[in-house]
């Protein structure tokens, strides 16, 4: 056995430990785990939140912080995978849903405050047309298909390990679930593969889509040179240039795009945006988005949805940009999160481990490997053992977090709660670094 088996062997013996003490502290978790997996194929209904032994059951949330049915406390740096931005219970957001629900829950037709939202999110991210939806994914496949009907092309540039939405997973080899379109794969922040890509498949080519920074592959922030050659390139072969803002919209008043410098023709929107319920959207260029008018008659493209703009999710929405996570806010709160990130990345250092911390603004992830890590090859290496018994030493000592090492701030944290998260970290490192040391 070489070292770093042999370093491995001993970080799968402190998983298995605590992972039994996982068991031994949330009984009650694992009943409902147990129950769960009766109706639903392990348990689980939404894959991102399963991890062994079995997941927590969460009964209430507060500010930021969660509460589990086994009576444990975790201040909350999963964040819903960003889209709770604003916490569990923002009285600015609560206000708003309950003045939403006085006004009745589907009237079934247009509702004022949808034309707030609609104004407000087109001003901030520079779009002139949008159309709202109840998801990220289904936001991306519209902009998607809107591509191709556009440029009546079929062909979509992805990025290999990006992540689009539950059926548009870029992972190679494609998904089983994966909605079929016809993708090309092209690797993330390689500018000479891209530009030969795009060249080459110009006449077949409707759309590159891509997260200007790479979430589910790691917070992979895009290289500013490979964001404008991709924007160079679709110009001058008659690609559309589609960005997934789903995450980034968060990081600028302006999203990633205002950061970049980058204006696609599409971008995909959602998460927090909604205040904290289920929201989507897409939107653009209005010669693309005015092919949705129906008063075009029969030569309108169709686009359905029972909630698109269902008005609690719209009541909460305008109320949080518009009041809480205003233009000013959103600079000072990812300026915080810069300060965050570079503290744990001290915490590191001091240790001289090999982890490395990726990210922008208010968004983090945390690789044991060394750096640089701006591709997914890079983020790859991360020791998952490792990756698995961070979450599980971090949650003994309440913190919530994901499995995969992703920490995404909220509106109602301060001092308390980043001195906390700082202290656990530097914690399981001084304690685990044998296991952690580079073989």
């Amino acid at each position: 056995m070489n070292l770093q088996s042999a370093r491995n062997y001993d970080l799968q013996a402190a998983v298995l430990e605590a992972e039994q003490r996982f068991v031994t502290a949330n009984p009650k978790s694992k009943a409902n785990f147990e129950a769960a997996c009766k109706a639903m194929p392990g348990g689980n209904t939404r894959t991102v939140l399963f991890y062994a032994p079995y997941p927590l059951t969460i009964a209430k949330g507060e500010g930021c912080y969660v509460t589990d049915i086994d009576g444990h406390t975790y201040a909350d740096f999963l964040g819903e995978y960003t889209a709770g931005l604003y916490g569990h219970s923002h009285p600015v957001i609560k206000k708003a849903i309950q003045e939403g629900l006085e006004r009745g829950i589907v009237l079934g037709g247009h509702n004022e405050i949808e034309v707030k939202l609609a104004t407000e999110v087109c001003r901030r991210w520079g779009m002139e047309r949008l159309r709202f939806t109840n998801s990220g994914t289904e936001g991306n496949l519209m902009a998607l298909n809107s591509a191709r009907a556009f440029t009546g092309k079929n062909k979509i540039m992805v990025f290999e390990h990006g992540y689009h939405g539950g059926v548009l997973s870029a992972k190679p080899g494609g998904s089983p679930t994966n909605a079929p379109y016809d993708f090309i794969y092209c690797k993330f922040n390689d500018t000479a593969n891209a530009k030969k890509l795009i060249a080459e498949n110009a006449k077949e080519l409707a759309a590159v889509i891509i997260e200007p920074m790479m979430g589910g592959a790691g917070c992979l922030p895009a290289d500013k040179e490979f964001l404008h050659a991709l924007r160079d390139e679709t110009k001058k072969h008659g690609v559309l240039l589609i960005l997934d803002e789903v995450v980034t919209s968060r990081l600028a008043p302006g999203g990633a795009q205002q950061i970049y410098g980058v204006k696609p023709d599409l971008m995909s929107f959602g998460k927090y945006i909604g205040g904290g319920l289920t929201f989507g959207g897409f939107g653009g260029r209005a010669d693309i988005m005015d092919n949705f008018d129906p008063r075009l008659g029969a030569k309108a493209w169709p686009h359905a949805g029972t909630f698109n703009q269902n008005q609690l999710t719209m009541s909460a929405g305008y109320a949080g940009i518009s009041q809480v996570f205003t233009e000013e806010a959103c600079v000072a709160f990812n300026k915080k999160g810069e300060g965050f990130r570079a503290r744990l990345q001290d915490i590191v250092k001091k240790r001289s481990l090999p982890v490395t911390l990726t990210g922008m603004g208010s968004v983090t992830m945390i690789h044991f490997c060394e750096g640089p890590v701006k591709t997914p090859d890079d983020a790859n290496k991360s020791n998952t053992l490792a990756r698995d018994l961070m979450h599980l030493d971090m949650l003994s000592r309440g913190i919530y977090m994901t499995r995969r090492g992703m920490v995404n701030m909220s509106v109602p944290m301060g001092d308390k709660e980043f001195d906390a998260f700082a202290s656990a970290f530097d914690t399981f490192l001084g304690e685990r670094s044998a296991l952690l040391q580079k073989a």
